[in-house]
Protein backbone atom coordinates (compact mmCIF):
# COMPACT_ATOMS: atom_id res chain seq x y z
CA UNK A 1 0.00 0.00 0.00
CA UNK A 2 1.67 3.77 -1.14
CA UNK A 3 0.25 6.78 0.63
CA UNK A 4 0.74 10.65 -0.52
CA UNK A 5 3.61 12.44 0.73
CA UNK A 6 1.81 14.38 3.21
CA UNK A 7 1.14 11.64 4.90
CA UNK A 8 4.32 10.33 4.85
CA UNK A 9 5.95 13.14 6.42
CA UNK A 10 3.41 13.16 9.06
CA UNK A 11 4.04 9.80 10.16
CA UNK A 12 7.74 10.88 9.99
CA UNK A 13 7.13 13.20 12.36
CA UNK A 14 6.25 10.43 15.01
CA UNK A 15 9.54 8.80 14.68
CA UNK A 16 11.57 12.52 15.14
CA UNK A 17 12.04 12.73 11.48
CA UNK A 18 12.75 16.29 10.05
CA UNK A 19 10.69 17.60 7.64
CA UNK A 20 9.21 20.97 6.05
CA UNK A 21 6.00 22.51 7.81
CA UNK A 22 3.25 21.92 4.87
CA UNK A 23 -0.25 22.46 4.47
CA UNK A 24 -2.83 20.28 2.38
CA UNK A 25 -4.92 21.94 0.19
CA UNK A 26 -8.04 20.18 -2.05
CA UNK A 27 -8.56 24.15 -3.79
CA UNK A 28 -6.96 27.18 -5.04
CA UNK A 29 -8.01 29.20 -2.20
CA UNK A 30 -7.33 26.45 0.55
CA UNK A 31 -3.59 27.15 -1.16
CA UNK A 32 -3.48 30.48 -0.96
CA UNK A 33 -4.64 30.11 2.69
CA UNK A 34 -2.79 27.81 3.94
CA UNK A 35 1.23 29.19 2.15
CA UNK A 36 -0.25 32.86 4.34
CA UNK A 37 -0.64 30.36 7.83
CA UNK A 38 2.98 29.21 6.99
CA UNK A 39 4.59 32.60 6.79
CA UNK A 40 7.70 33.48 4.83
CA UNK A 41 7.58 34.67 1.22
CA UNK A 42 8.58 31.24 -0.84
CA UNK A 43 6.89 28.31 -0.70
CA UNK A 44 6.80 24.71 -3.14
CA UNK A 45 3.51 23.65 -4.48
CA UNK A 46 3.53 20.01 -4.85
CA UNK A 47 0.79 17.59 -6.66
CA UNK A 48 0.12 14.82 -4.24
CA UNK A 49 -0.21 11.36 -6.57
CA UNK A 50 1.28 7.93 -5.64
CA UNK A 51 4.01 8.17 -8.29
CA UNK A 52 7.64 9.90 -8.43
CA UNK A 53 8.86 11.68 -11.54
CA UNK A 54 6.13 14.61 -10.51
CA UNK A 55 8.61 17.64 -10.74
CA UNK A 56 9.58 16.31 -14.30
CA UNK A 57 5.84 16.59 -15.75
CA UNK A 58 5.19 19.93 -13.91
CA UNK A 59 3.35 19.11 -10.69
CA UNK A 60 6.49 20.75 -8.24
CA UNK A 61 6.37 24.42 -8.49
CA UNK A 62 8.10 27.10 -6.24
CA UNK A 63 6.36 30.27 -5.38
CA UNK A 64 7.59 33.74 -4.59
CA UNK A 65 4.45 35.34 -4.17
CA UNK A 66 1.00 34.59 -2.84
CA UNK A 67 0.11 35.24 -6.63
CA UNK A 68 2.08 32.53 -8.01
CA UNK A 69 0.84 30.18 -5.42
CA UNK A 70 -2.33 30.95 -6.65
CA UNK A 71 -1.04 30.38 -10.33
CA UNK A 72 0.43 27.29 -9.98
CA UNK A 73 -2.32 25.56 -7.66
CA UNK A 74 -4.72 26.42 -10.33
CA UNK A 75 -2.29 25.15 -13.03
CA UNK A 76 -1.84 21.68 -10.79
CA UNK A 77 -5.22 20.99 -9.60
CA UNK A 78 -7.30 18.72 -11.62
CA UNK A 79 -4.29 18.16 -14.45
CA UNK A 80 -3.17 14.95 -15.30
CA UNK A 81 0.25 14.19 -14.66
CA UNK A 82 2.26 11.88 -16.79
CA UNK A 83 5.54 10.35 -15.23
CA UNK A 84 7.68 7.43 -15.81
CA UNK A 85 5.95 5.52 -12.55
CA UNK A 86 2.14 6.83 -13.62
CA UNK A 87 2.08 4.82 -17.19
CA UNK A 88 0.74 7.13 -20.75
CA UNK A 89 -2.92 7.26 -18.50
CA UNK A 90 -1.08 9.37 -15.79
CA UNK A 91 -2.66 10.46 -12.90
CA UNK A 92 -5.17 13.21 -12.15
CA UNK A 93 -4.25 15.76 -9.31
CA UNK A 94 -6.51 16.04 -6.89
CA UNK A 95 -4.94 17.33 -3.91
CA UNK A 96 -1.56 19.77 -3.14
CA UNK A 97 0.60 19.99 -0.48
CA UNK A 98 2.01 23.55 -0.15
CA UNK A 99 5.50 23.88 1.92
CA UNK A 100 7.33 26.47 3.42
CA UNK A 101 10.67 27.14 0.95
CA UNK A 102 14.31 26.54 2.31
CA UNK A 103 18.02 27.28 1.39
CA UNK A 104 19.98 23.77 0.57
CA UNK A 105 23.05 23.43 0.71
CA UNK A 106 23.28 19.92 -0.89
CA UNK A 107 21.01 16.82 -1.85
CA UNK A 108 21.06 13.34 -1.26
CA UNK A 109 19.42 10.38 -1.85
CA UNK A 110 18.26 8.09 1.00
CA UNK A 111 16.22 4.73 1.20
CA UNK A 112 15.26 1.40 2.87
CA UNK A 113 14.68 -1.68 1.11
CA UNK A 114 14.99 -5.22 2.27
CA UNK A 115 17.73 -7.12 -0.11
CA UNK A 116 16.14 -10.09 -0.67
CA UNK A 117 19.04 -11.92 -1.41
CA UNK A 118 20.88 -11.32 1.55
CA UNK A 119 17.83 -11.32 3.81
CA UNK A 120 19.04 -7.76 5.41
CA UNK A 121 17.85 -4.16 5.52
CA UNK A 122 19.50 -2.46 4.08
CA UNK A 123 20.11 1.46 3.35
CA UNK A 124 20.67 2.72 0.18
CA UNK A 125 22.16 6.69 -0.63
CA UNK A 126 24.20 8.81 -2.80
CA UNK A 127 25.46 12.29 -2.73
CA UNK A 128 23.97 12.70 -6.19
CA UNK A 129 20.35 13.24 -4.76
CA UNK A 130 17.58 14.44 -7.11
CA UNK A 131 15.39 14.31 -10.02
CA UNK A 132 18.22 12.71 -11.89
CA UNK A 133 18.85 9.71 -9.31
CA UNK A 134 17.93 7.15 -11.65
CA UNK A 135 20.22 8.35 -14.40
CA UNK A 136 22.75 7.99 -11.85
CA UNK A 137 21.72 4.20 -10.50
CA UNK A 138 22.32 3.67 -14.27
CA UNK A 139 25.09 5.48 -15.33
CA UNK A 140 27.40 5.68 -12.05
CA UNK A 141 26.56 2.76 -10.29
CA UNK A 142 29.37 3.14 -8.00
CA UNK A 143 27.85 6.58 -6.93
CA UNK A 144 25.13 4.32 -4.78
CA UNK A 145 26.17 3.50 -1.28
CA UNK A 146 24.50 0.48 0.15
CA UNK A 147 24.82 -0.56 3.71
CA UNK A 148 23.21 -3.62 5.28
CA UNK A 149 21.83 -4.20 8.86
CA UNK A 150 22.19 -7.35 10.23
CA UNK A 151 18.83 -8.34 11.98
CA UNK A 152 20.13 -9.64 14.94
CA UNK A 153 21.40 -6.54 16.31
CA UNK A 154 19.65 -4.31 14.44
CA UNK A 155 20.25 -0.60 13.66
CA UNK A 156 23.43 0.83 15.43
CA UNK A 157 25.27 4.47 15.30
CA UNK A 158 27.84 2.73 13.67
CA UNK A 159 25.73 1.66 10.72
CA UNK A 160 24.64 4.93 11.18
CA UNK A 161 28.46 7.29 10.62
CA UNK A 162 29.16 4.00 7.93
CA UNK A 163 26.72 5.42 5.58
CA UNK A 164 27.48 8.88 6.50
CA UNK A 165 30.78 9.04 5.68
CA UNK A 166 30.59 6.79 3.09
CA UNK A 167 27.51 9.68 1.35
CA UNK A 168 29.97 12.21 1.69
CA UNK A 169 28.71 14.06 4.99
CA UNK A 170 31.24 15.86 7.42
CA UNK A 171 31.35 17.40 10.76
CA UNK A 172 28.09 18.61 12.67
CA UNK A 173 25.92 17.44 10.07
CA UNK A 174 26.83 13.64 10.56
CA UNK A 175 25.23 13.81 14.26
CA UNK A 176 22.11 15.27 12.39
CA UNK A 177 21.81 12.41 10.13
CA UNK A 178 22.86 9.74 12.39
CA UNK A 179 19.13 10.83 14.18
CA UNK A 180 17.64 10.68 11.18
CA UNK A 181 18.99 7.43 9.88
CA UNK A 182 17.79 5.94 13.16
CA UNK A 183 14.74 7.53 13.14
CA UNK A 184 13.52 6.32 9.59
CA UNK A 185 15.11 2.83 10.79
CA UNK A 186 12.56 2.77 13.44
CA UNK A 187 10.07 3.79 11.55
CA UNK A 188 10.14 0.89 8.55
CA UNK A 189 10.40 -1.48 10.89
CA UNK A 190 7.73 -0.65 13.26
CA UNK A 191 5.21 0.19 10.35
CA UNK A 192 6.28 -2.89 8.50
CA UNK A 193 7.16 -0.94 5.64
CA UNK A 194 8.56 -2.28 1.86
CA UNK A 195 10.02 0.68 0.99
CA UNK A 196 11.28 3.96 2.19
CA UNK A 197 12.68 6.44 0.12
CA UNK A 198 13.82 10.07 0.44
CA UNK A 199 14.99 11.74 -2.11
CA UNK A 200 16.07 14.68 -1.65
CA UNK A 201 17.16 14.36 1.68
CA UNK A 202 18.68 17.73 1.69
CA UNK A 203 21.40 19.74 4.18
CA UNK A 204 20.06 23.40 4.45
CA UNK A 205 22.73 26.78 4.57
CA UNK A 206 21.93 26.15 8.58
CA UNK A 207 23.15 22.46 8.80
CA UNK A 208 20.06 20.72 9.54
CA UNK A 209 19.33 17.52 7.88
CA UNK A 210 15.91 16.69 6.80
CA UNK A 211 13.13 15.01 4.08
CA UNK A 212 12.30 17.52 1.04
CA UNK A 213 10.22 14.80 -0.24
CA UNK A 214 8.62 11.33 1.62
CA UNK A 215 7.54 8.22 0.02
CA UNK A 216 6.36 5.20 1.94
CA UNK A 217 5.07 2.02 0.66
CA UNK A 218 3.91 -0.98 3.53
CA UNK A 219 3.33 -4.89 3.05
CA UNK A 220 -0.74 -5.41 2.53
CA UNK A 221 -0.44 -8.47 4.25
CA UNK A 222 0.69 -6.82 7.61
CA UNK A 223 -1.94 -4.19 7.59
CA UNK A 224 -4.17 -5.84 10.47
CA UNK A 225 -1.58 -4.66 12.86
CA UNK A 226 -1.56 -1.25 11.46
CA UNK A 227 -5.52 0.28 11.64
CA UNK A 228 -4.20 3.67 11.27
CA UNK A 229 -2.27 3.16 8.70
CA UNK A 230 -4.42 1.58 6.82
CA UNK A 231 -7.26 4.02 7.28
CA UNK A 232 -4.92 6.61 4.97
CA UNK A 233 -5.32 4.58 1.84
CA UNK A 234 -6.47 6.77 -0.93
CA UNK A 235 -8.87 4.71 -3.00
CA UNK A 236 -9.35 7.28 -5.97
CA UNK A 237 -5.48 6.45 -6.80
CA UNK A 238 -6.04 2.80 -7.27
CA UNK A 239 -7.70 1.19 -9.71
CA UNK A 240 -11.35 -0.19 -9.41
CA UNK A 241 -10.53 -3.68 -10.29
CA UNK A 242 -7.46 -3.58 -7.76
CA UNK A 243 -9.67 -2.30 -4.72
CA UNK A 244 -12.31 -4.84 -6.22
CA UNK A 245 -10.16 -7.82 -6.39
CA UNK A 246 -8.76 -7.11 -2.73
CA UNK A 247 -12.27 -7.40 -1.10
CA UNK A 248 -12.47 -10.63 -2.53
CA UNK A 249 -9.28 -11.73 -1.24
CA UNK A 250 -7.54 -11.42 -4.82
CA UNK A 251 -4.14 -10.36 -5.96
CA UNK A 252 -4.44 -8.26 -8.91
CA UNK A 253 -2.38 -5.74 -10.80
CA UNK A 254 -2.81 -4.21 -14.04
CA UNK A 255 -0.16 -4.49 -16.51
CA UNK A 256 0.01 -3.89 -20.41
CA UNK A 257 -0.32 -6.72 -22.05
CA UNK A 258 -2.96 -8.81 -24.07
CA UNK A 259 -2.88 -12.63 -22.25
CA UNK A 260 -4.60 -12.44 -19.07
CA UNK A 261 -3.44 -14.91 -16.49
CA UNK A 262 -4.87 -16.52 -13.55
CA UNK A 263 -3.08 -18.72 -11.39
CA UNK A 264 -2.50 -19.79 -7.12
CA UNK A 265 0.38 -18.99 -5.37
CA UNK A 266 2.59 -15.42 -6.27
CA UNK A 267 5.48 -17.28 -6.98
CA UNK A 268 3.77 -19.36 -9.80
CA UNK A 269 2.30 -16.38 -11.41
CA UNK A 270 5.78 -14.62 -11.59
CA UNK A 271 6.47 -18.03 -13.30
CA UNK A 272 4.18 -17.96 -15.73
CA UNK A 273 4.33 -14.38 -16.55
CA UNK A 274 8.15 -15.08 -17.34
CA UNK A 275 6.93 -18.20 -19.24
CA UNK A 276 4.57 -15.64 -21.27
CA UNK A 277 7.64 -13.56 -22.11
CA UNK A 278 10.24 -16.26 -22.91
CA UNK A 279 7.57 -17.25 -25.64
CA UNK A 280 7.08 -13.89 -27.21
CA UNK A 281 3.68 -12.96 -25.26
CA UNK A 282 3.19 -9.93 -22.63
CA UNK A 283 1.16 -10.76 -19.84
CA UNK A 284 -1.89 -8.16 -19.28
CA UNK A 285 -2.01 -8.84 -15.34
CA UNK A 286 -0.59 -10.71 -12.37
CA UNK A 287 -3.57 -12.52 -10.74
CA UNK A 288 -2.89 -14.88 -7.28
CA UNK A 289 -6.37 -16.48 -6.18
CA UNK A 290 -4.31 -17.49 -2.97
CA UNK A 291 -4.55 -21.04 -1.90
CA UNK A 292 -8.49 -20.58 -0.88
CA UNK A 293 -10.23 -19.42 -3.34
CA UNK A 294 -13.80 -20.56 -4.12
CA UNK A 295 -15.92 -21.26 -7.26
CA UNK A 296 -17.39 -17.69 -6.38
CA UNK A 297 -13.68 -15.62 -6.49
CA UNK A 298 -12.53 -17.53 -9.79
CA UNK A 299 -15.57 -16.62 -11.45
CA UNK A 300 -15.12 -13.04 -9.79
CA UNK A 301 -11.03 -13.36 -10.89
CA UNK A 302 -12.01 -13.96 -14.73
CA UNK A 303 -14.57 -11.08 -14.45
CA UNK A 304 -11.91 -9.08 -13.54
CA UNK A 305 -10.15 -9.85 -16.26
CA UNK A 306 -12.00 -9.22 -19.26
CA UNK A 307 -12.93 -5.79 -18.26
CA UNK A 308 -9.63 -5.23 -19.98
CA UNK A 309 -10.24 -4.95 -23.32
CA UNK A 310 -6.29 -5.45 -24.26
CA UNK A 311 -6.84 -8.96 -23.17
CA UNK A 312 -6.88 -11.29 -26.15
CA UNK A 313 -6.33 -14.77 -24.23
CA UNK A 314 -6.34 -15.64 -21.38
CA UNK A 315 -3.99 -18.35 -19.54
CA UNK A 316 -5.02 -20.33 -16.10
CA UNK A 317 -2.31 -21.74 -14.60
CA UNK A 318 -2.93 -24.30 -11.45
CA UNK A 319 -0.97 -26.28 -9.01
CA UNK A 320 -3.44 -27.80 -7.16
CA UNK A 321 -2.35 -28.02 -3.53
CA UNK A 322 -4.82 -26.51 -0.88
CA UNK A 323 -6.19 -25.01 -3.57
CA UNK A 324 -7.95 -28.37 -5.64
CA UNK A 325 -8.21 -28.35 -8.85
CA UNK A 326 -11.87 -29.41 -9.37
CA UNK A 327 -12.86 -26.67 -7.60
CA UNK A 328 -10.80 -24.35 -10.26
CA UNK A 329 -12.21 -26.42 -13.12
CA UNK A 330 -16.09 -25.69 -11.63
CA UNK A 331 -14.91 -22.11 -11.60
CA UNK A 332 -13.82 -21.73 -15.10
CA UNK A 333 -17.07 -23.63 -15.93
CA UNK A 334 -19.12 -21.14 -14.13
CA UNK A 335 -17.12 -18.27 -15.51
CA UNK A 336 -17.34 -19.39 -19.02
CA UNK A 337 -20.83 -19.64 -18.88
CA UNK A 338 -22.17 -16.55 -16.85
CA UNK A 339 -19.52 -14.28 -18.51
CA UNK A 340 -20.06 -15.47 -22.27
CA UNK A 341 -15.88 -15.67 -22.59
CA UNK A 342 -14.88 -15.18 -26.35
CA UNK A 343 -11.21 -15.02 -26.28
CA UNK A 344 -9.31 -18.16 -26.35
CA UNK A 345 -8.79 -19.95 -23.07
CA UNK A 346 -5.52 -21.97 -22.10
CA UNK A 347 -6.06 -24.18 -18.69
CA UNK A 348 -2.98 -25.92 -17.72
CA UNK A 349 -3.57 -27.89 -14.28
CA UNK A 350 -1.24 -30.03 -12.36
CA UNK A 351 -1.94 -31.60 -8.91
CA UNK A 352 -4.81 -32.48 -6.04
CA UNK A 353 -7.77 -33.65 -8.20
CA UNK A 354 -6.48 -32.90 -11.40
CA UNK A 355 -8.27 -36.11 -12.85
CA UNK A 356 -11.41 -35.22 -11.47
CA UNK A 357 -10.73 -31.24 -12.89
CA UNK A 358 -9.61 -32.30 -16.26
CA UNK A 359 -12.87 -34.08 -16.62
CA UNK A 360 -15.38 -31.76 -15.73
CA UNK A 361 -13.25 -29.36 -18.41
CA UNK A 362 -13.30 -32.08 -20.46
CA UNK A 363 -17.61 -32.57 -20.39
CA UNK A 364 -18.24 -28.94 -20.10
CA UNK A 365 -18.84 -28.84 -23.78
CA UNK A 366 -16.47 -25.37 -23.90
CA UNK A 367 -13.92 -24.51 -25.95
CA UNK A 368 -11.23 -24.53 -23.79
CA UNK A 369 -7.42 -25.39 -25.20
CA UNK A 370 -5.59 -28.37 -22.90
CA UNK A 371 -2.35 -28.06 -22.46
CA UNK A 372 -0.20 -30.66 -20.85
CA UNK A 373 2.62 -28.27 -18.91
CA UNK A 374 3.58 -24.86 -18.41
CA UNK A 375 5.73 -24.55 -21.57
CA UNK A 376 2.95 -26.04 -23.47
CA UNK A 377 0.73 -23.81 -22.12
CA UNK A 378 2.46 -20.58 -22.70
CA UNK A 379 3.16 -21.70 -26.29
CA UNK A 380 -0.69 -22.23 -26.90
CA UNK A 381 -1.89 -19.03 -25.48
CA UNK A 382 0.41 -16.54 -27.16
CA UNK A 383 -0.06 -18.40 -30.79
CA UNK A 384 -3.71 -17.97 -29.69
CA UNK A 385 -3.24 -14.17 -29.17
CA UNK A 386 -1.85 -14.17 -32.83
CA UNK A 387 -4.79 -15.89 -34.44
CA UNK A 388 -2.80 -19.21 -34.88
CA UNK A 389 -5.43 -21.20 -32.81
Amino acid sequence: MNVHEYQAKDLMRKFGIKVLRGKVAKSVNEAVDGAKSLGGNIWVVKAQIHAGGRGKAGGVKLAKSLDEVKTHATAILGKTLVTHQTGPEGKKVQTLLIEEGCKIEHEYYLGIVLDRNKGKLTFIGSAEGGVEIEKVAAESPEKIIKVTIDPASGYSSYIGRKLAFAMGMKGDVVKDALAFFEGLYNLYTSCDCTAAEINPLVVTSTGEVLALDAKLNFDDNALFRHPEIEALRDASEESKEELEAHEYGLSYISLDGNIGCLVNGAGLAMGTMDIIKLFGGTPANFLDVGGGATKETVEKAFAIILRDPKVKAILVNIFGGIMKCDIIAEGIVGAARSLGIKVPLVVRLEGTNVSLGKKILGESGLQIIAADDLSDAAKKVVEATKGRR
